[in-house]
């Protein structure tokens, strides 16, 4: 047989046609193996294409087109011309149409993706619509159950109120068999079962807080699920349930709890935790959602902010309620303590002017007595009863002039008065003192120390013979030196400063004694009302225990500082004192002009002929008072009544003494209808002196605004008398310091 030789060999172009068959294969199995990929890519992105197993029949019949394509590259056998010619024409014409099929296939996808007229495209997406829907209707109906349940938790601060309310709306929402609460106990250590959603009041049962369960739930701020058979899920009684539901646990934050206390809680100051639990009903297939433990945890962050803000407001409540009943109680101590003051200034008042009248008649007529011829023994005995009566009279100033000071009512009387001269008569009262017990006092008032000053001249006269006094009073022996400087710098006191002006200045005084000294100790205690040193010499003293007190709040009156300074028993010791002073124009005028003095008016000794009127109540002030007159020399009236004051008084009479501590305002009136009765001979008119012994600025104020030229105060001395007449006289008008 013969074989066909279809090929020429010595034909050039059979080369060429081989690389075109070459080249038209490879492209077909290109063309092939990409439109499937394309189908695969289609048949992913569209969900709604109905024949995915035609796509997959065509997708495998173009591979396997391709796989021969690729294959016939490996088994080409020798041919004659023209079936290569038809072979190639074919393989080109199927490569051009392989690859148009394929790039055409890129254009029409996006056209087919586009496409939404589909029912099963129009299915699946109201089917994905609905599960959203379902969704959104799960989250709307949380939020409303969570609102509801913090609109139900925050309309209430009653901290029982808010966790029973909890439980019920967290049983009701979603329908679970048990709810509770464990709370930590007072140690901290152990969770107590404060609250359960099925009894009023549960068993007060404990679990050790260090349980892993517990540490667990207060590991994490989500809630957890937990065994029903662990301590904290043993709510209810398991028998009968051969399936116990499904139990989750969360942690409520105790926040800033300081004096919360429920049920024995503790006092925390740090952050805790409550443990609420939660149970699905049992022998049911319900599990919890996503959306439901959500709830849980978003109610417990609510929980605890509404527990917080009771806390806070049970605080503040306790803290307003504990200010009231201060309050309340400061208020009534403030009135009791008015009320003490009215009544001891009231009792004062009147033992003041009860006992003033009494001592008024022992003063008088013992200065009466002592004027007679007595023997030295009754001269003793006379002086002693004098002496005496001076003390008590001292004494009962004091007492006034402290409650005065501590209840604010008493003032400085301000004026301008000549120092110089207050130191030497504080020197000539004390000296016949001093001359007695051998004592020399010495006065030093340095070169600068201004001669007029503006101050209160009685209470620093006071003041002064307070602290000399006590100095002459406890010194048996040495001497006694009194300094008097302007003050220029003291560092002494922390809380004192000397600050001079222009028209204030500071004035110290320092007294120094040898006497028995004070224990160190001692010295806080000098200036405490009614308190006296231990030594032998105080006691054997006497004394009130008063003058320190009232000098002490006199010199703080005047914006001043006091202090003593002692180095021990036996060594005396120094009393030292500042006082802020204004400084008087007179001091410069007095200074700058060489005039001299005006020599005093010399004072009245004696009255003999002087009419005088006295009207008192009382017979025995009447008495008194009318034998120390009738002794001046004066020829004296008596009367015991207002009407009978107004008939005797006449032009002849230049002085009406009258007692105005008698009952009713008419004693007061009495002057007025005095200065009536003289209305045109006013030049006539008798002075109108008031006997009184209340030393309140009051008595004062009526006896100036009734028209009284002058105050005398009981009791009231021979030399005292004769005083008050001759400066009535001269001035025509007389108001002793009250």
């Amino acid at each position: 047989m013969e074989v066909c030789n279809c090929i020429e060999p010595q034909w050039p172009a059979d080369e060429l046609l081989m690389k075109y068959q070459y080249i038209s294969d490879f492209f077909i199995a290109i063309a092939y193996f990409s439109i499937p990929l394309e189908l695969i890519y289609f048949v992913k992105k569209s969900a709604v294409f109905p024949y995915r197993w035609v796509l997959v029949q065509f997708g495998a019949f173009i591979v396997l087109c391709g796989a021969t394509h690729l294959i016939n590259l490996w088994t080409f056998t020798t041919h004659s011309r023209t079936v290569a010619l038809v072979m190639t024409t074919a393989k080109v014409l199927t490569a051009v149409v392989s690859c148009a099929t394929a790039l055409m296939l890129v254009h029409i996808i996006p056209d087919l993706l586009s496409v939404k007229t589909r029912e099963l495209f129009l299915k699946n997406k109201a089917a994905e619509l609905d599960r959203e829907m379902g969704l959104i209707r799960t989250q709307e109906e949380t939020g409303r159950h969570v609102r509801m349940l913090t609109h139900e938790i925050r309309s209430t601060l009653d901290r029982h109120t808010i966790l029973k309310t909890t439980l019920v709306e967290l049983g009701r929402t979603l329908a679970l068999e048990e709810c509770a609460l464990w709370m930590p106990t007072r140690t901290g250590l152990e969770l107590q079962l404060s609250y359960t959603l099925r009894h009023q009041h549960p068993v007060e049962y404990t679990v050790p807080i260090q349980l892993p369960v517990i540490n667990q739930v207060f590991g994490t701020s989500r809630a957890v699920k937990i065994s029903p058979n662990s301590p904290v899920a043993r709510l209810r009684p398991v028998s009968g349930k051969y399936m116990l539901g499904e139990v989750v646990a969360v942690r409520v934050p105790l926040l800033h709890l300081s004096n919360f206390q429920i049920n024995d809680w503790p006092e925390l100051s740090t952050k805790r935790y409550a443990l609420m639990v939660l149970m699905l009903p049992s022998d049911s297939a319900r599990q919890w959602h996503v959306h439901e433990l959500e709830l849980v945890e978003v109610v417990a962050d609510q929980v605890a902010v509404a527990l917080s803000h009771a806390a806070i407001l049970e605080e503040s409540m306790r803290a307003r309620d504990l200010l009231m009943e201060q309050n309340v109680a400061l208020d009534l101590a403030r009135r009791e303590a008015e009320t003490a003051i009215r009544a001891r200034n009231d009792f004062l008042a009147v033992m003041n002017h009860e006992m003033r009248t009494p001592m008024h008649a022992i003063i008088a007529l013992s200065s009466l007595l002592q004027e007679t011829e007595l023997t030295p023994e009754q001269r003793l005995m006379v002086e002693t009863i004098l002496k005496s009566s001076n003390l008590l009279a001292t004494l009962m100033n004091d007492v006034l002039d402290l409650s005065r000071l501590e209840d604010g009512s008493l003032q400085l009387e301000l004026g301008t008065f000549n120092l110089h001269t207050l130191f030497r008569e504080v020197l000539n009262l004390i000296k016949p003192i001093a001359v007695v017990k051998k004592l020399p006092i010495t006065l030093n008032l340095a070169p600068d120390l201004p001669e007029f000053v503006v101050g209160d001249e009685k209470r620093l006269m006071q003041i002064i013979l307070n602290i000399v006094g006590n100095a002459v009073k406890f010194s048996k022996q040495g001497s006694i030196s009194v300094a008097a400087l302007v003050t220029k710098s003291d560092t002494r006191a922390a809380d004192f400063f000397v600050v001079p002006t222009g028209s204030h200045f500071y004035l110290r005084v320092k007294v120094k004694d040898s006497g028995a000294g004070i224990n160190p100790q001692d010295i806080p205690k000098l200036f405490t009302k009614f308190a006296q040193t231990q030594s032998l010499a105080t006691r054997s003293s006497g004394g009130s225990g008063l003058g320190l007190a009232i000098s002490k709040r006199f010199v703080n009156l005047m914006e001043g500082n006091i202090w003593i300074e002692s180095d021990g028993l036996g060594k005396g010791c120094t009393a030292i004192f500042d006082v802020k002073l204004g400084i008087s124009e007179r001091s410069n005028e007095s200074k700058q002009s060489g005039i001299p003095k005006v020599p005093a008016i010399p004072r009245h000794s004696s009255f003999t002929g002087l009419k005088v009127l006295v009207m008192d109540e009382n017979g025995v002030s009447r008495m008194v008072t009318k034998g120390l007159l009738v002794h001046l020399g004066c020829e004296v009236t008596t009367v015991s009544s207002n009407e009978e004051c107004l008939r005797v008084v006449s032009h002849e009479h230049k002085v009406v003494f009258m007692d105005v501590c008698m009952p009713g305002v008419e004693n007061y009136q009495i002057a007025l209808r005095i200065h009536e009765k003289f209305t045109k001979q006013r030049h006539q008119r008798p002075l109108l002196v008031a006997l009184s012994g209340n030393t309140d600025k009051s008595t004062k104020e009526k006896c100036m605004s009734f028209g009284l030229d002058g105050v005398l105060l009981k009791p009231v001395s021979l030399d005292h008398m004769r005083d008050v007449l001759s400066d009535l006289l001269e001035r025509r008008v007389l108001y002793e310091g009250m």
